[in-house]
């Protein structure tokens, strides 16, 4: 099964560029997580209040990465890594 390619869009990409060093090593490990299985493990869930868009959720601690996922292009599209409130506030 070939991988799928993460791609960090404007928002998620200023968090990750200004996160703590801890935090990008944690992040860094989701992406390989990503790469290989998207569709679930322990810490992906599909958002229920956006079934329709297809969102998922990982979870690392007390943040969340947002993303969709492109089956087709075999892509991982990553909008929003934030903290736990401020990621479900937005969706």
């Amino acid at each position: 099964m070939d991988n799928f390619q993460v791609v960090l869009l404007s928002q998620a990409l200023r968090f990750y560029k200004t996160c703590p060093e801890e935090l990008t090593a944690r992040l860094n490990k989701c992406f390989e997580d990503l790469e290989k299985t998207p569709f679930f493990g322990p810490n992906i869930k599909l958002l229920k209040a956006q079934k329709k868009n297809k969102l998922y959720r990982y979870r690392i601690g007390d943040y969340r990465v947002i993303y969709e996922i492109d089956k087709i292009a075999k892509k991982v599209g990553i909008f929003l890594i934030s903290t736990r409130s401020e990621a479900y506030r937005k969706f």
